[in-house]
């Protein structure tokens, strides 16, 4: 008998853990997981958390595994605990605007749900037809309409939470306003599961409203493309989306989907607006900022279309990838400065891209500031990925130089530890890890996420 039988559903199958060691992101180590549980309620992840607490044994949590930096990625020995089947939406309140859900709820299926009921959640990350709630709340994670309406921690409005020693933890509130006591539940909302494993979500919700009016306009440089973001702000306007997708973006995204894009185009903003006046203005604003074509979509179906054809930016950057080398892989950074640096950022990302010799594409919610370069590297190659991780290295030099943050909304997993202890400097790391220490003492929770070693 060994402790994996004290565990009652604990799966050993050597083949379906490895297809539950690792998440999205390409080029992040994982570790070969001891045993993986999917929990049905909180009643058996406090088992499951008191087991490995007794045993000694890491904890690894999961959602959908859509995750870009490595944070859901197994450790040599670790309890994988996925959360997908816990997948209940509990409660719709339509009167308080509120729904409570268990974390393996995906976001798309919520949205489907509140419909019905003229309710809306409003975060969309470009997976939300596969990525779970918890995992949304586990990275913060923004998305496309985010621009305007804001990203996960401001739909968060309280937690069932299992603390580290199996205690049960609940955060925050059902009602409009609350300021009783410290935010812990936006001290766990973007934790990576690093403090605690969620349970529960009460979630703020808005109105259905009808889908944004869509308009699309073309530009001669990324950099000028990043000007026309910086006027539509300054301007007054506030766009529901505002996206960016560079050259080599387009012609990857046809590649993999023909849907007619302009792939001689250096760049297109992708831009939405709740009402006909506001999407004329920014049509107006672009067209001044050097846009050599600006359309707007004839019907809901051809937005729908533009709106799909951003989704697919991540997909079609994989199949370039793999296209170019046999063994294609993406290096995907996710770094957010100020608005008014943005031009700067992405003048500089193309003269990085030249100066190593390696295909850059950059794609991202240029409302947010929030860029994604997708680095393109050959896997079989080391010098390739030496190279890459250069590029990496020297986008981030710059953006954290503009003023900007290491992450926007993908989190730091594996990915972005020394780039987290640069940005907050010493005093922030001491205190990140003091709060880390004092709900995981015995450093159980996602070992080796987010904090540096």
């Amino acid at each position: 008998m060994t402790i994996v039988d004290e565990l009652p559903g604990a799966i050993t199958d050597p083949d379906l853990l490895a297809s539950y060691s690792r998440d999205e992101s390409d080029l992040t180590a994982s570790g070969t997981p001891l045993a993986l549980l999917r929990p049905a309620d909180t009643a058996e992840v406090v088992r499951a958390v008191r087991w490995a607490a007794e045993h000694g044994v890491p904890i690894v949590p999961q959602g959908a595994r859509t995750g870009l930096a490595g944070g859901a990625n197994a450790t040599d020995g670790c309890l994988i605990l996925s959360m997908v089947n816990m997948n209940r939406i509990l409660e719709i309140d339509k009167s308080n605007r509120i729904a409570v859900v268990q974390p393996g709820v995906v976001n798309a299926a919520l949205n489907r749900e509140l419909a019905k009921q003229g309710l809306r959640y409003p975060p969309d990350p470009g997976s939300w037809e596969t990525s779970t709630i918890g995992g949304n709340v586990a990275t913060n994670a923004g998305g496309m309409c985010c621009v305007k309406y804001g990203v996960t921690t401001e739909y968060v409005l309280g937690l069932e939470v299992v603390l580290a020693d199996g205690r049960v933890l609940r955060t925050g509130r059902r009602t409009a306003k609350g300021v009783a006591g410290y935010d812990l539940t936006r001290l766990f909302v973007g934790s990576e599961g690093t403090l605690g494993i969620v349970t529960e979500i009460t979630l703020a919700l808005r109105p259905w409203r009808s889908d944004p009016l869509t308009l699309v306009a073309i530009f001669p440089t990324t950099g000028r493309a990043g000007d026309a973001v910086n006027r539509v702000f300054t301007a007054g306007l506030a766009p529901a989306l505002l996206e960016l997708l560079d050259q080599v973006h387009l012609r990857a995204i046809e590649g993999y989907s023909p849907m007619g894009l302009n792939v001689e185009a250096k760049a297109l903003l992708l831009a939405a607006a709740d009402t006909a006046d506001e999407l004329d203005q920014i049509a107006a604003v672009m067209r001044e900022a050097g846009a050599s074509e600006v359309w707007q979509a004839g019907d809901a179906t051809e937005a729908a279309e533009l709106l799909q054809a951003r989704r697919r930016a991540h997909p079609a950057m994989e199949k370039l990838a793999l296209s170019t080398y046999d063994k294609g892989g993406l290096i995907i950074d996710d770094i957010a400065v100020p608005r008014t640096r943005l031009a700067e950022l992405l003048d500089e990302i193309e003269a990085i891209s030249a100066k190593f010799g390696i295909t850059v594409g950059v794609v991202g919610h240029a409302g947010d500031g929030n860029l994604h370069p997708n680095i393109v590297v050959d896997r079989a190659d080391p010098s390739s990925v030496e190279k890459g991780h250069q590029v990496f290295d020297e986008i981030m030099e710059r953006g954290l130089a503009l003023g900007g943050t290491c992450t926007g909304e993908h989190g730091v997993g594996l990915l972005k530890n020394d780039w987290l202890a640069k940005e907050l400097g010493p005093v922030g790391v001491e205190v990140q890890s003091a709060i880390k220490r004092a709900l995981d003492p015995a450093n159980l929770l996602n070992p080796g996420k987010v904090l540096p070693a």
